[in-house]
């Protein structure tokens, strides 16, 4: 489990113990329910990272929603359910060149929007040849973006660097010079699932 998940274990636990000291039961069991759900929720599952030259994966897992080709690139966003994992995973190895927090609004992270107006924190991260844009984007449940690395940090490819608590998206920018292996509706999971691929790469 990952250790920003261990208040929120922690609480409805004592609160669980607690009234099971006095006799409510059907109250300790809620709360033991509770507890149970958000063990789940930040779990931390070992992830096999493939290898390769020229592999962009995904930085979370969920549903793909939205692929979208504009002047800056492809933009693929992630939708991140509560029963999903919610660390999120670098892309490439790299060097995060910058780190920028915007503040916004919590409309759900189902709507398209959201990438705009939402509570973000993008990673600019330099390497492998490719620059690559990784946002975390809040949701409506979402009650806090955790980032841990900061600017001038070097990632692995698929390492680990935050988690967006409870609904979110994370929505992935990467340059044109690369092929997007994935289509809207499949399921993706962080670190593992290759969502692009650089062209000049596919044939080594």
């Amino acid at each position: 489990m990952v250790r920003e998940g261990i208040p929120f274990v922690l609480v409805p636990v004592l609160i669980a113990a607690g009234f099971g000291l006095i006799g409510w039961w059907p109250l300790s069991v809620v709360f033991a329910t509770v507890a149970i759900f958000m063990l789940y929720f930040f779990r931390d599952p070992a992830r096999i990272v493939p290898e390769g030259a020229g592999l962009i994966v995904s930085a979370a897992d969920g549903r793909v929603t939205r692929i979208e080709k504009d002047h800056n690139g492809f933009v693929v966003s992630v939708f991140l359910s509560p029963l999903d994992v919610h660390i999120n995973r670098s892309p490439i190895a790299g060097r995060i060149r910058e780190i920028n927090y915007t503040s916004g609004k919590k409309v759900p992270a189902t709507r398209d929007s959201a990438s705009l107006v939402n509570e973000r924190n993008t990673l600019i991260i330099d390497g492998e040849g490719l620059t690559v844009h990784c946002t975390q984007i809040a949701g409506i449940l979402a009650r806090r973006i955790v980032c841990w690395p900061k600017a001038g940090d070097n990632l692995q490819r698929g390492q680990k660097f935050g988690l967006i608590k409870f609904s979110s998206r994370t929505d992935l920018l990467i340059p044109d010079t690369c092929e997007v292996l994935v289509a809207i509706g499949d399921r993706v999971i962080g670190g593992e699932t290759v969502i692009a691929k650089v062209k000049e790469a596919k044939h080594q």
